[in-house]
């Protein structure tokens, strides 16, 4: 049973993905004492455990599949924390998702805080976060405090802030999406500089100059292909799209994410890049 440390809280993790595992290995690395659980070795024996942990880390997948958003996993680890205790939720979620989860769940406070790491520095970006960022489904003193709780054992940012559970999942949704958006519109660019006989990484690097627009996701070709891959573009757009659709009464822009998504996928699959993915959140008909 790990002990706490200077009556520090008993942090815990569900979920031992490059997530999970980088936030539990700063926590350790700042004196903190956690108690890790997955369902892989050799963490697999400490379910019962995470009951005993002040404070819970969740970070397991949430994934997009041809039948809509999945948060089933968040939904089964969530009942794993013990009474009045803490739940922080770093999966992404659909805006809307934590109040429902708290009011399924009225024994425990649950927030949602969305992670920001990026896999190639995930260890560097979990000890040095630009933002904290705390959604509470109840706006009311209690919740607050808990909030401002959470805040207190995280490493410190330069942007700190308590908000409502949906604002917070959507801030998610916000950034992702407008990466993708970026790569995929980079990607025009890129296509139109051949066809003008331009040297693309001249009007690349000219781009990146300018301060407003910066040096991240500005490369058509990565990791061997083209569009907007990885674990979370396909999935969180596919989901922002249907979300969107679902909630606006606006045919034009529900056709704008249409077509972004429609090119991103041909994108993919023309360079056979992640079509894996592809398959997991549209089906084999992609």
């Amino acid at each position: 049973m790990a002990i706490k440390k200077e009556n520090k809280p008993l942090i815990g993790f569900i979920g031992q993905g490059y997530i999970g595992k980088n936030y539990a290995n700063d926590f350790e690395r700042r004196g903190y004492s956690v108690v890790r659980y997955s369902l892989e070795e050799p963490h697999n024996g400490n379910k019962e455990k995470i009951k005993e942990c002040d404070i819970v880390l969740i970070a397991v997948p949430t994934p997009t599949t041809p039948k809509g958003f999945d948060d089933s996993i968040v939904r089964e680890a969530i009942g794993l924390v013990g009474k009045g205790k803490i739940a922080i939720v770093k999966s992404t979620m659909i805006p809307g998702t934590t109040d429902i989860l708290q009011k399924e769940n009225p024994d425990i406070f649950v927030l949602h805080s969305p992670e920001f790491l990026r896999e190639v520095s995930a260890a560097y970006d979990a000890s040095h976060p630009d933002r904290n960022i705390i959604g509470i489904p109840i706006d009311n003193d209690e919740y607050r405090e808990k909030a401002n709780n959470v805040i207190s054992i995280l490493p410190t940012a330069p942007f700190v802030k308590i908000c409502t559970a949906s604002e917070a999942e959507f801030i998610k949704y916000g950034g992702n999406n407008f990466f993708y958006t970026k790569i995929v519109y980079m990607n025009l660019l890129y296509d139109l500089s051949q066809e003008l006989g331009c040297d693309w990484s001249i009007v690349r690097d000219a781009m990146v100059a300018d301060p407003r627009i910066g040096s991240s996701h500005m490369n058509p070709i990565h990791d061997s292909g083209r569009g907007a891959g990885g674990h979370c573009f396909i999935k969180d757009f596919a989901a922002l799209r249907g979300l969107y659709e679902q909630e606006v009464a606006d045919a034009l822009g529900a056709a704008v994410f249409s077509a972004i998504e429609k090119k991103n996928i041909s994108l993919l699959k023309e360079s056979h890049k992640d079509l894996d993915l592809l398959k997991g959140v549209y089906g084999d008909s992609v």
